[in-house]
């Protein structure tokens, strides 16, 4: 085994560990990095093995798959098939016979019942449903193969917290593995690939996110906490009561109806999250998904042209935006522009003026926005297509109450924000919002 990283101590442990293992860490302490060297090395020396590797959506699946590849490219790259078996986004061929397999589980499993595996890796685990559970759990019981299962937390119930807190016969064959970030970051050897400037780094970005977020919120998402008061926003079965539209082969050209369409849009961080376009239809009262957009490392001028053609498509009555941080550098020229000046909103968390005359302020806070998506949803109000990313995404809302105030937050929100903002629509034009600059 040839290898371009130092490992850490858990790491080394985790690579000589046989059989299942279940691994419950903070985030970006490098457990896809030592699972992708892990089923290289299984890959590499067992023949004739089938590998699976699953996520809750495609992006996260084939993050696990591509490490994978990437390590068996430096270590054992003869093994790897050309010509018409070479390595697809789902599949890698070896020449040993062993296959390994990368694929989204969706919602329910269905897609990935076919197969029967030898060892099982489930990236992002605490986020799987339970439905997808009973479809994999099958798949090695006549291989006697092994479950390898990671993720960060997500609250006190799943499969995955059953799994690592019980000890019973049903799963004592786990070895469990808890890694904390701080404690990886301290720990971790200074050496040619990982310099005092990075540790630095790094330690400074967990001292701001311990400053940004609620101490809850900071034991799951960085200590590998179970945190019982952290609770799903919206709950999984009301999520899947509103995916009642199925995904057509070919979208069909929109309608050029008098319906009122609106879109909400996530700009990403910079370096972070991706960018996100969610537009929905009104119509008596009810709101149906028009059309999700999805685009990672987009520039804000990119951004901006896929709006304008966005708006050319569908002819939005209004266009909602998060202006604060890098959204103001797509909603300032959108405001400018002649063809969304009059339609584009500025809508986060600031206070802005409900009419043009009227100097009183309303504060319109986080909080009202993701009610309101989850009142169009308990009343039956708004129809969802069936989708794996949007599931998971409103799946990792959470909510705490801090102090009397309730605080929501997902590692993975980037599409609810912009559907929470495009589901305000239904609801604005009420309020007559006019914004004010000075």
């Amino acid at each position: 085994m040839n290898l371009s990283i130092t490992l850490d101590p858990w790491q080394e442990e985790f690579l000589s560990t046989p059989g299942d293992k279940i691994l419950c860490t903070g985030r970006q302490v490098g457990k896809s990095v030592i699972c992708g060297i892990d089923a290289g090395e299984y890959a590499a020396n067992n023949k004739k093995k089938v590998i699976l590797m699953i996520a809750p959506t495609e992006r996260q699946a084939y993050a696990l798959f591509e490490k994978t590849l990437d390590y068996l490219i430096h270590n054992y790259r003869n093994l790897i098939r050309k010509g018409k078996d070479r390595p697809t986004k789902t599949k890698i061929n070896l020449t040993n016979g062993t296959k390994i397999w990368c694929l989204p589980t969706g919602i329910s499993g269905l897609g990935i019942r076919f197969l029967t595996v030898h060892r099982l890796y489930v990236d992002e685990a605490s986020r799987i449903p339970a439905e997808v559970w009973t479809a994999v759990t099958p798949m090695m019981l006549t291989t006697g193969g092994n479950s390898i299962l990671l993720s960060t937390p997500a609250g006190k119930d799943g499969y995955f917290y059953d799994t690592w807190m019980n000890k019973d016969d049903s799963f004592k064959s786990y070895t469990r593995f808890s890694v904390n970030s701080e404690q990886v970051i301290l720990n971790r050897q200074i050496c040619e690939t990982w310099h005092e400037l990075q540790k630095n780094k790094a330690l400074e970005h967990l001292q701001r996110e311990r400053s940004r977020m609620s101490s809850l919120e900071y034991a799951q998402e960085y200590c590998g906490e179970f945190i019982d008061e952290l609770r799903q926003f919206f709950p999984t079965e009301l999520i899947k009561s509103c995916m009642e539209l199925k995904k057509k082969a070919k979208e069909e050209p929109p309608s050029r109806s008098s319906e009122k369409r609106y879109l909400g849009v996530d700009v990403a961080r910079l370096g972070g999250d991706d960018t996100v376009l969610f537009s929905l239809t009104e119509n008596s009262g009810h709101l149906t998904e028009l059309e999700m957009e999805i685009y990672t490392k987009c520039y804000l001028t990119d951004t901006i042209k896929r709006i304008l053609n966005s708006d050319r498509k569908h002819n939005f009555t209004s266009i909602y935006i998060d202006d604060g941080g890098l959204g103001v550098g797509v909603f300032d020229p959108l405001l400018d522009h002649p063809q969304t000046k009059r339609k584009v909103v500025a809508i986060n968390n600031s206070s802005r003026s409900l009419t043009r005359d009227d100097d009183r302020r309303k504060r319109l806070l986080k909080e009202d926005l993701y009610n309101n998506l989850l009142y169009l949803m308990e009343s039956g109000k708004i129809y969802l297509k069936e989708s794996s990313e949007t599931f998971q995404s409103l799946k990792s809302i959470q909510a705490e109450y801090t102090s009397g105030k309730l605080r929501i937050f997902g590692n993975y929100s980037h599409i609810t924000e912009a559907l929470i903002r495009a589901a305000w629509g239904i609801k604005s034009k009420n309020l007559n919002i006019y914004i004010e600059y000075n």
